[in-house]
Parts: C-alpha cells; structure tokens; sequence
C-alpha cells in the first residue's frame, strides 16, 4: 500500500525522518545516563552485542551487526580497551583472527545494562499511556516481521 504522494512528499514529517529523530533522542537520553559510567551510546551498543550475543565476539562481527565500517569500530574497541572494558585476544587457532573478551570492569558494567537501557527508555517514552506504548511496540514490530531483522526470541531480552 501507498502511503505518500510522490508528488507532495513531506520530508520533515515523513515516517522516516521522524523515526530517524526519535533514534536520535533514544541516543542522547542514552548518553545522559551512560555519562556516569564514561561510556557513550555507540560504546554501549558494542557492550550491549557483547552481553546479548556470544557470536559476535569478533570486530568484522560487530562491524555487521552495527553498519559501521572497520576504521570506526577500530577507534570503538580502541576507546573500549583504553577505559578497560575490553580486550582483544589473538585467536590461538588463527594468529590472525582477534576475539573481543570483556574484562572485570566490563562484565561489572554489563551488569547495569539492562537497568541503563530501561531508564533511558522509560524517558523516551513517557509521553505515552500504556495502551499508546503497546500500539507503538506493535506497530514497530509489524513494520518489522518481514525484514527477518527481529530476533527469533522477540519477547525475550
């Protein structure tokens, strides 16, 4: 189905845009309460994957699953080393091949992420009722489905 007119596209209020706003918001609310901790929303991001997903545990891995390139994950895992929330770890198999392992400090931190991502959330959306969330959520989710870019687990954290 058809929802704009070629012809009389509205840029600034299109559906694209405004998602692209909202993302926006969703990464500064995430940087005010990721500032405590000395980690920003992108390296949240990386933290996150590393929590929620043991294959990616490699930078090409991450690179995929965030659309970065390799130069801007390099200087990522690279600020991630220095605060010494990670480290890279030659494959023993592949000298090559380099492994992302969080350390102490990385693990304590990804202990918060749940509890971060919450608050930040529950910010973004606290104009909305419950009732307006959950048709949100549905919506977003069927805009979704067909992409195959949901996780299999799509009620699970």
């Amino acid at each position: 189905m058809q929802h704009y007119d070629r012809d009389n596209f509205p840029l600034r209020y299109s559906i694209g845009h405004l998602i692209a706003l909202v993302n926006q918001q969703k990464d500064r609310l995430l940087d005010k309460h990721l500032a405590p901790h000395g980690v920003t929303a992108a390296q949240f991001k990386v933290l996150l994957l590393q929590q929620k997903d043991a294959s990616l545990d490699t930078p090409a891995a991450l690179c995929r699953a965030l659309s970065l390139d390799s130069g801007a994950m390099t200087r990522m895992l690279d600020r991630l080393e220095n605060k010494g929330l990670l480290t890279r770890v030659r494959c023993d198999s592949d000298r090559r091949q380099v492994r992302l392992l969080l350390t102490e400090q990385g693990n304590a931190f990804n202990q918060q992420i749940k509890r971060i991502a919450a608050d930040a959330l529950n910010d973004l959306t606290a104009p909305l009722s419950s009732a307006e969330f959950g048709e949100l959520d549905r919506l977003l989710r069927k805009v979704l489905t067909p992409t195959g870019l949901l996780p299999d687990d799509q009620g699970a954290q």
